[in-house]
């Protein structure tokens, strides 16, 4: 169904905005809620833009851009915030990552 990267969300602080991919909109209301959440606030602290992303294997993974020369944007800052996020979001993280193999890519439990 899906050969290629899929975006799942994103934050983005230059235009303020939050993107849920449709082909997700069947999540539960608790989990988008979260993601949404985990997204703005990192943007919030860091800058830039969050993008979750799943790769072809179904590894969800989180992709970091800023504007060239953006002077708000905190690269370290932004690496640590990712470590911080995946350990405290680390079972949320792992279910949609077993929901994306199973539903998007017909994987066996």
């Amino acid at each position: 169904m899906y050969d290629e990267k899929v975006v799942l969300c994103g934050a983005n602080s230059y235009e303020e905005k939050y993107y849920l991919n449709p082909d997700f909109d069947q999540l539960p209301d608790t989990v988008k809620d979260e993601l949404k959440i985990m997204c703005v606030l990192y943007v919030h602290d860091v800058g830039g833009i969050l993008t979750l992303v799943y790769e072809e294997n179904g590894e969800l993974c989180f992709e970091v851009t800023s504007e060239e020369g953006d002077p708000m944007f905190d690269d370290i800052g932004s690496q640590l915030k990712i470590k911080q996020r995946q350990r405290e979001k680390k079972d949320l993280l792992e279910a949609l990552q077993m929901y994306y193999k199973v539903f998007f890519l017909g994987e066996e439990v």
